[in-house]
C-alpha cells in the first residue's frame, strides 16, 4: 500500500484527532499553533527510478495520500496545487485522500475538477452521529466521482443509513481507536454500522478493533499488534454477493433462554394471537401453518440482503406475522440482535428450519 506524505503536521480541530502529530505552545497568542513542513515525499509521484521509470506504479495500489496530516489543510494551501498537479498528470494512479475537512472541499479544488477525477477517491471522516450529521450531507453535495465514510476511530453508534441510501457512498469503514489513550469501541455499534450497510447494498470494511474494545459488556484491552488481525478474524467486513458473511462464526441461543428474554422485553411480549388469529389456525390446521411459516422465511428473510428488510414483515394479517415480530424474526437486523444469525449472508437451510421452528414453538404456546 503506497503512502504519499508531501506535508507533516496538522492543525488540531477535534479531540483525539489521528491525524495530529506535531505541535509547539505559541506562547505569542495562547493556544497551540501547528508546525507543518513539507516532506521529502512531496513530489514522490514524479519520482522515477534508475531506469527511468516512475517509482509509483499502477500495480502498487491505491496512493493513500496525506495520511500524516490533512489534505485540505487552511496551512498547506499553498502546496496544494502542486500536489492536484502530479494527481492530474499521473492519471494512471488512484488516490485515496482522507479529510476531516470536508467543509474545505470546494474552496480548495483545482479549475478543471468538473464533477470530479476518475483517479481520486475522498473520504469524510465521522467519529460520531453528530460529525456525521455535519460533514455527511456535504460530502454527498460536493462533485465527487467516488466517496467513501470512514468512521475511525469510532466513539458511539452512528446512524447514517439515510446517507447510504443515496447511492453515492462506495465503502465504510470503522475501528477502533489506538494509542495510551484510547477510547473504548464496542462492538455493538461495529454491528449496527455493518447492519446498515448491508441494507444499502454498500461494502463495509472492520479495520481493526482498537486497543479498548468491548463485546457482550465485556471491556477487552488488545494490544496494537492484533487490533487488525482480531477485526479481519471476525469476518465482519462484508462485500455485496461474495458469501463473506459465511465465515462469521455463532452460536444459536438457547430456546428457553430466548424465550423468558422475549418475555422481558416489553415490546416482544406484548404480541398475542388475535381471535382471528385463533380461528385461521382452527381452519388451516398447524401443519399448513407451518408450511406458511417456512415459505415466509425463505422468502424474506432468507437472502442475502431480503428486499425492504425491516419492513417487510406485516404487523398483522397472518399468525406467522404475529410471530416473527414476538419472537424477533421480523427482519435480519433483529434475527442477528436476538438469534446471533448475521445478516449479510444467505441463510441456510439448518437456520431456516430453526427460525420456522422458533415461530412455530411460540404460535403452539399461544394456541394452547
Amino acid at each position: 500500500m503506497p503512502i504519499w506524505n508531501p506535508w507533516h503536521g496538522c492543525r488540531k480541530i477535534s479531540p483525539g484527532c489521528l491525524n495530529c502529530y506535531v505541535y509547539r505552545r505559541d506562547e505569542s497568542i495562547g493556544k497551540d499553533a501547528s508546525i507543518v513542513t513539507k516532506t521529502g515525499d512531496y513530489t514522490l509521484p514524479l519520482k522515477k527510478n534508475r531506469q527511468g521509470g516512475y517509482k509509483l506504479q499502477a500495480s502498487d495500489g491505491v496512493v493513500y495520500t496525506c495520511m500524516t496530516s490533512d489534505f485540505f489543510l487552511d496551512i498547506a494551501d499553498e502546496w496544494r496545487g502542486d500536489c492536484w498537479d502530479m494527481i492530474r498528470l499521473r492519471s494512471d494512479l488512484h488516490f485515496h485522500i482522507i479529510t476531516k475537512r470536508i467543509d474545505r472541499f470546494a474552496e480548495c479544488i483545482p479549475d478543471d475538477w468538473g464533477d470530479g477525477w476518475d483517479n481520486v477517491t475522498i473520504s469524510s471522516t465521522c467519529e460520531d452521529q453528530e460529525r456525521a450529521d455535519h460533514r455527511l450531507p456535504i460530502l454527498l453535495e460536493l462533485p465527487i466521482k467516488h466517496r467513501r465514510i470512514i468512521s475511525e476511530p469510532m466513539l458511539s453508534e452512528i446512524d447514517i443509513e439515510k446517507y447510504l441510501a443515496s447511492g453515492l457512498i462506495e465503502q465504510v469503514t470503522c475501528g477502533g481507536e489506538s494509542g495510551e489513550n484510547a477510547r473504548p469501541c464496542d462492538f455493538g455499534w461495529v454491528k449496527e454500522l455493518r447492519r446498515q450497510c448491508v441494507r444499502s447494498g454498500v461494502e463495509f470494511y472492520f479495520k481493526q478493533t482498537g486497543a479498548k474494545f468491548i463485546k457482550d459488556g465485556r471491556l477487552y484491552r488488545i494490544e496494537r499488534r492484533l487490533q487488525m488481525p482480531q477485526a479481519k478474524k471476525s469476518g465482519y467486513s462484508y462485500i455485496p454477493n461474495t458469501g463473506c458473511a459465511d465465515m462469521i462464526k455463532y452460536t444459536l441461543p438457547d430456546r428457553e433462554a430466548l424465550f423468558a428474554s422475549l418475555a422481558r422485553s416489553k415490546f416482544r411480549s406484548r404480541f398475542r394471537l388475535s381471535d382471528s388469529d385463533r380461528q385461521y389456525i382452527s381452519d388451516k390446521g398447524m401443519e399448513r401453518i407451518r408450511a406458511h411459516a417456512a415459505d415466509f422465511v425463505a422468502k424474506r428473510l432468507a437472502p442475502e440482503n431480503p428486499q425492504n428488510d425491516g419492513k417487510q414483515t406485516p404487523m398483522r394479517g397472518h399468525p406467522v406475522f404475529t410471530a416473527q415480530h414476538a419472537t424477533a424474526c421480523c427482519c435480519r437486523g433483529c434475527l442477528e440482535k436476538w438469534h446471533h444469525i448475521p445478516s449479510g449472508k444467505k441463510l441456510t437451510e439448518a437456520e431456516q428450519s430453526y427460525i420456522t421452528d422458533v415461530l412455530m414453538d411460540w404460535i403452539e404456546r399461544q394456541y394452547r
